[in-house]
């Protein structure tokens, strides 16, 4: 089987160059109507070469998929150690803003093409340790908001508030898809900052009276 071209040091890998123009071409012509001849025609090489690195257009899809799930595990690396501190609270959840607003074009994606996602996880389609992966995310949400040590108030506002962004990504692909990052950022952290502020806040207030 052909290799594709070597990418240009300091470049993206060809894999991940693969990857970024069938998501382009996915959210402009849709999954159903992207073929892979038309991946590899814009990526400059034959569709045998393509074959390298993805065996199918449902491994493509998939690979873009683990893209976002590894945003999800990404930022809650930190939150598991800050959420009993709410001084924190506030840069992380800008920092996951942030995360929702860089990568717009795939959460569109995901609204886009729900059914294709469907039909490939009844195909059977795996990626080694997906499962395993999106567990290990779940048990540390689950983690993070039953943990005794922060007051079930801040529990609960925490959880509001993820779930404020985890819409705001979703609904940020299509809904809002014509809004400017900047403005859809702005709103989107003011509407998150008005769920943890009083108790983001309360640390603040409690220094300035010791002092």
């Amino acid at each position: 089987m052909p290799r594709p071209p070597a990418p240009a040091p300091g470049e993206p890998s060809t894999r991940d160059q693969i990857l970024d123009v069938a998501l382009d071409l996915f959210n402009t012509n849709g999954y159903d109507k992207t073929s892979l001849r038309e991946i590899a025609e814009r990526m400059g090489f034959s569709k045998a070469a393509l074959y390298y690195h993805f065996k199918s257009k449902g491994d493509i899809l998939l690979a873009l998929h683990m893209r976002l799930h590894e945003l999800g595990v990404e930022e809650f690396d930190d939150f598991d150690a800050a959420v009993v501190d709410p001084e924190k609270w506030g840069p992380l959840l800008d920092r996951a803003v942030d995360t929702i607003l860089e990568n717009r074009p795939l959460i569109t994606l995901h609204t886009r093409n729900q059914a294709a996602f469907e039909a490939l996880h009844e195909s059977g389609h795996e990626i080694p340790d997906h499962d395993e992966q999106h567990d290990d995310l779940q048990a540390r949400l689950t983690r993070l908001l039953t943990n005794p040590d922060v007051p079930l108030e801040h529990r609960v506002r925490l959880a509001c508030a993820l779930g404020a962004i985890l819409s705001g990504l979703f609904f940020s692909g299509e809904v809002f898809s014509d809004v400017p990052a900047d403005e859809l950022g702005r709103y989107l952290r003011g509407a998150v900052g008005d769920l943890v502020a009083p108790i983001t806040a309360r640390p603040a207030k409690r220094r300035a009276a010791r002092g």
